[in-house]
């Protein structure tokens, strides 16, 4: 699916980010790294300001003031449309409700990716099925979502944010809506990319997440971190 990056840089760097949506303070002054290969957990109670730095980092939001950099690209210099590119080409991202396109099949969904950023069909279909068959869901691949459980939903919408093999994985809940079972199956899912080489940045409020899957975890508290420890993963 992709392989290590041994060289440790940062993938992810805000520098003294404030966010402010009029009188409210959503990130304050907020400063953090994410290395290659890292699986970081960003933990906190709600309104804590964990889904605005997610959106900072794919650069769905733009800060106040400060600086978010991507894989070496400083996201304030782009523009809307030169963002839009970027996320797709260099960020995968992984949501709590899926959400995949209800028209369209597994196999479609994970395909549209690549062509939405240049590939012919025939590449994106063959690089999709690939992963779908990686994941364990490729007998699903004509299956439209709304007849697929929880954890194949969840299956395909990994596949999608891996298509274009990105520099970070974002995921925001990626259990939240999951029965224990298929929430273990994604756990074990994001554990092993890590391993061979994936970064990971998790946002979520479940403990079990958190140290099942991260090696670091990030402490939120009114929109700033108040902690951050490195983790020894349970089993």
């Amino acid at each position: 699916m992709t392989t290590r990056d041994s060289s440790g840089q940062a993938v992810v760097r805000l520098e003294a980010v404030h966010k402010e949506y009029g009188t409210t303070k959503a990130l304050d002054a907020v400063t953090l790294q994410i290395r290659a290969g890292e699986a970081v957990a960003v933990m906190g109670p709600s309104g804590c300001g964990k889904s605005t730095l997610l959106n900072m980092v794919a650069g769905l939001d733009r800060p106040t003031s400060g600086t978010v950099t991507v894989h070496g690209q400083n996201l304030g210099e782009l523009t809307e449309t030169g963002l839009a590119l970027f996320r797709r080409r260099r960020i995968g991202m992984i949501f709590q409700f899926f959400n995949l396109l209800d028209d369209l099949p597994a196999l479609d969904n994970v395909a549209l990716a690549a062509q939405l950023t240049g590939s012919t069909a025939r590449q994106a279909r063959a690089r999709a099925l690939e992963l779908l068959d990686e994941l364990g869901v490729a007998d699903r691949r004509d299956v439209y979502p709304a007849a697929l459980s929880g954890g194949e939903r969840q299956r395909v919408a990994v596949a999608r944010a891996l298509m274009n093999r990105p520099a970070l994985l974002l995921a925001d809940e990626p259990t939240g809506a999951l029965d224990s079972r298929a929430g273990e199956q994604v756990m074990d899912l994001l554990m092993d990319l890590n391993q061979i080489g994936q970064t990971l940045m998790i946002v979520t409020h479940d403990p079990q997440l958190a140290t099942r899957c991260a090696s670091r975890l990030i402490e939120f508290a009114d929109g700033t971190v108040v902690a951050e420890n490195n983790l020894e993963r349970t089993p």
